[in-house]
């Protein structure tokens, strides 16, 4: 969210709400009646997909971006996301164990869509049987990642 509109957002909110209290952190606005981003994580090892992937959704969405699937776990010890986006191919541990181990756990109700740059009938098959809302291709464009994460909500 760029400055400019960050200080029309809050005058706005000066005039709309003027007696609650107000608190502007990390580009999101807290008052008495809390606003509040979904949490979207984007577990990917290719910093390009990371960064993509924020400048698309950070307007929308509170975005976590994780370098890989271990680090994920460790967020999830501290942050609950409303979904993850999850690479398929990754070192260490691919998206397909990732999404397994999700399911196991207590994480189990998280929406997990894999990013992927190769979809045939057996990665569809497989991502199905594990539980995956979805498969977005890559290279995504913002646009198209932006549009399915709002169809998604």
């Amino acid at each position: 969210m760029d400055k400019h509109f960050s200080d029309i957002l809050l005058k706005f909110v000066k005039i709309a709400f003027p007696l609650t209290k107000r608190i502007c952190r990390n580009n999101l606005l807290y008052s008495r009646d809390e606003v509040i981003l979904k949490t979207i994580f984007v577990v990917d090892d290719s910093d390009t997909n990371l960064a993509t992937a924020e400048d698309a959704l950070e307007d929308q969405y509170n975005v976590m971006t994780v370098p890989s699937a271990a680090k994920m776990f460790s967020l999830l010890e501290k942050v609950t996301p409303d979904l993850i986006l999850l690479d398929i191919e990754m070192p260490e541990m691919n998206g397909f164990e990732a999404l397994e181990r999700l399911k196991a756990g207590s994480w189990s109700g998280i929406p997990v869509i894999f990013l992927t740059g190769t979809i045939d009938a057996s990665i569809e098959e497989r991502s199905s049987k594990l539980g995956a809302a979805g498969i977005i291709s890559k290279p995504f464009s913002a646009s198209a990642l932006l549009d399915r994460m709002n169809s998604y909500f």
